[in-house]
């Protein structure tokens, strides 16, 4: 075991040496990211930013019900509203003179009407500016007129079972003015999915770990053009240990790798993946499973240049059909077959697992890729080694 060790830190120690390591591994991942982040990010923003918008309102009914509706308008915690009390003959002018959002016109009836149980009308008028921020005040206005309707339908209620009238009154204020019976709290749905901008981060570095686990591969194919190779075979060391070595030097690189793109890409692009203990599983999984399709490509290319081209295309079919660049949506056989891709695993498990999947749900993508790095590993033995044929 001491001898792998020994051949594993030499090839790391010339790998770190030599920079194109770090330019496939890290710097060319991170600048694509870059790229397509300032192309298609703007399109994965979860929240918009509402502008501070101002509503211009008659203050003539002088009831609790008016002022309560006014109030809570001005206090809303999602935007910055503010509420210019003006006269109701004046409510639409003042509205398209002043670009105000919204104007509204609250009826002097308005609070006899609702402890009552009357009908009444509150208008409201439309301003030019243009933005998300007028209908989320209208959407407001909509819940809050929905509440005073209860209290309107608590008072006719009352008025139809015999209750004095002098107690509808204050029944109904109660009822509209008050809390409401259903809150509505925000929260983050388990949607197993990430965002627009984790799925770059997540499918570039699923990508370029495919392009760096190769080196352990070149490394292997260098010495056996030099003929370091055919040396190390005549000592004591078992053939398969050198083997081995050099895996171990691409799984080593490819989780290095795989982990620096991630935290840079978290800190760079603002997402967030969870915990790091099951990222972590996912990482080694899929490294793993890149891992085990360079034994493969060593088998079958009897030169460097050979294991570049093999690996890129593998690299390339693997990561598009994986989701890098954006989601592929199949269905039947086709979408069975893209499910065992572990570049596309390893995005999905991340996006189980960012989204508030629980880790019995980060199973499914774990066996793909262990089961992919597993079949990969025993085709492996069964392909003639077309380089010990040169």
């Amino acid at each position: 075991m001491r001898h792998i060790w020994t051949m594993v830190v030499n090839d790391l120690r010339q790998r770190v040496r030599d920079k194109s390591v770090f330019i496939y591994s890290l710097l060319v991942p991170l600048s694509l990211m870059g790229v397509l982040n300032l192309a298609f990010g703007g399109l994965g923003n979860e929240s918009a930013d509402l502008k501070p918008a101002t509503v211009v309102a008659s203050a003539e009914d002088a009831g609790q019900l008016g002022t309560a509706l006014l109030d809570a308008v001005e206090s809303l915690q999602i935007m910055d509203v503010t509420v210019r009390r003006v006269p109701g003959s004046d409510v639409r002018q003042e509205t398209q003179d002043s670009g105000a959002t919204l104007g509204l016109v609250i009826p002097t009836e308005f609070t006899a009407a609702v402890t009552s149980g009357r009908a009444v009308t509150v208008q409201v008028v439309e301003g030019d500016q243009e933005g998300l921020e007028k209908d989320v005040l209208i959407s407001v206005l909509d819940g809050l007129l929905d509440q005073f309707g209860a209290g309107a339908v608590t008072a006719s209620a009352g008025g139809l079972a015999g209750l004095p009238p002098s107690s509808l009154a204050g029944l109904g204020r109660q009822t509209a003015a008050g809390p409401s019976t259903l809150t509505l709290s925000e929260g983050k749905a388990s949607a197993e999915q990430l965002s627009l901008r984790g799925t770059l981060v997540a499918g570039q570095t699923g990508l370029f770990l495919l392009f760096t686990v190769v080196f352990g591969v070149l490394g292997l194919l260098a010495e056996r053009e030099q003929g370091t190779l055919a040396r190390l075979k005549s000592t004591p060391v078992p053939a398969g240990s050198i083997i081995t070595a050099k895996a171990l030097v691409g799984f080593i690189l490819g989780i290095a790798a795989t982990t620096v793109l991630l935290v840079v890409g978290t800190l760079l692009f603002r997402v967030s993946f969870g915990s790091p203990l099951v990222i972590g599983l996912l990482v080694v999984s899929v490294a793993a499973a890149a891992t085990s399709m360079t034994f493969i490509v060593a088998r079958l290319v009897r030169t460097a240049e050979q294991a570049n081209v093999a690996q890129s295309i593998l690299a390339m079919v693997l990561g598009i059909a994986g989701g890098a660049f954006f989601p592929i949506e199949a269905s039947g056989f086709i979408a069975t077959v893209m499910d065992l891709n572990p570049v596309g695993a390893f995005i999905r498990g991340l996006g189980i697992w960012a989204g508030g999947g629980g880790p019995a749900d980060v199973a499914v993508p774990l066996a793909v890729m262990l089961g992919f790095a597993a079949v990969c590993t025993l085709a492996s033995r069964f392909i003639p080694d077309r380089g010990t044929r040169t």
